[in-house]
């Protein structure tokens, strides 16, 4: 009797692998992937009895699904009843079809990553010695300037929030670290200088470099507060309960609230009067912002706005306010919000739609 399968990127719950990730070669299409991709899920594991279980690679957060659920196992049979990509009566060209509308671009890294893989790569020994030394402000400070270094602060939510140094960029080590590392950051070469937590600098770099961010100069020393002792300044994060943004809606019509969530999110539920601007695509939507304007800004937990917030800041933005606990705070909070959505029923026009709008 089988128990269990392990599906890698093949399916995963709700939803299966993008058949645009690939190297191609040759004359190899997404439409050809795709096609492969339907022969495996139709002969290898829908074959398989209802009670399988089912273990994927990845789960909410990746970008190597369209709409991945948040669950880390299922059961087969649940996914052939609500995964759309799993349709019994589903042709072969309606999959190819359903599976490649709405893809938005791939992270940068992705290809990079493979190319690093086929070429080659330095010695992380070396990477490990440089990237993990530690640095006085003075000398941290430096290499900002003359190297053009990003500052990368990968402590908590709550420390960057309180405290942290002007125009570094948060992106904390205890949640999604390297994939938003290598959304953000296209240049794999790009000089990085670290604020971490208090021992975790060796753990920083060596994420980092799993990712092909190979080029870290330091950490500094004694960290956020070593800079204050140095007489330098610091910044903060304005932040907000879902309470407090309530009132703040009732007391103001015209509140700008930025949703930071992917359009998928978005459009299962949403507050009334929001602007869907995805982390993702930061760069792409910038000219939509104004710098004059006070902008809230709130995902699901509260870790992908606050990335934007330390870029919009760095950016010069300074009007920002973010929502503590985004979406999952805001659903028990007096926020107008829409009807909430089941995300397998929504149309892939109206998916292709949202996408369109930010990509």
């Amino acid at each position: 009797k089988d128990y269990g399968i392990f599906t890698g990127d093949t399916l995963f719950l709700g939803d299966v692998g993008r058949p645009d990730l690939a190297i191609k070669q040759g004359e190899l299409t997404k439409e050809d992937l795709a096609g492969f991709l339907f022969d495996s899920l139709r002969n290898k594991i829908m074959t398989l009895a209802d009670d399988v279980i089912v273990y994927p690679a990845h789960g909410a957060g990746s970008s190597c699904g369209k709409n991945l659920s948040a669950e880390t196992i299922g059961i087969l049979g649940e996914q052939k009843k609500t995964n759309y990509a799993l349709r019994a009566n589903m042709t072969k060209e309606e999959f190819i079809q359903e599976v490649t509308a709405g893809l938005t671009p791939p992270p940068q890294y992705f290809p990079k990553n493979a190319m690093m893989n086929k070429t080659g790569y330095g010695s992380f020994d070396n990477v490990l010695e440089r990237g993990a030394k530690p640095l006085d402000p003075d000398t941290f400070e430096e290499l900002v300037n003359t190297e053009d270094a990003l500052m990368l602060d990968t402590r908590s939510e709550a420390d960057f929030t309180r405290e942290h140094i002007p125009n570094s960029i948060f992106i904390g080590i205890d949640d999604n670290f390297a994939p938003w590392v290598g959304a953000l950051i296209t240049d794999l070469q790009q000089p990085i200088v670290i604020i971490a937590p208090e021992g975790r600098a060796e753990e920083v770099v060596t994420r980092l470099a799993r990712v092909g961010y190979d080029n870290t100069l330091g950490y500094i020393e004694g960290g956020v507060a070593a800079w204050k002792a140095a007489g330098k300044e610091t910044d903060s994060v304005e932040s907000i309960t879902a309470d407090e943004l309530a009132e703040r809606m009732a007391a103001n019509k015209h509140l700008e609230v930025l949703d930071v969530r992917k359009p998928t999110e978005y459009l299962a539920q949403h507050v009334i009067g929001a602007t869907n601007f995805p982390l993702d695509y930061i760069n792409r939507n910038m000219d939509r912002l104004d710098r004059n304007k006070t902008y809230h800004l709130h995902c699901l937990g509260g870790y992908r706005s606050l990335i934007m917030a330390s870029i919009l800041k760095a950016r010069g933005y300074h009007k920002i306010v973010d929502v503590q606990k985004g979406w999952r705070a805001i659903e028990t909070a007096d926020v107008p919000k829409t009807d909430y959505t089941c995300p397998t029923t929504i149309t892939q026009e109206v998916i292709d739609a949202a996408v369109a709008s930010v990509v």
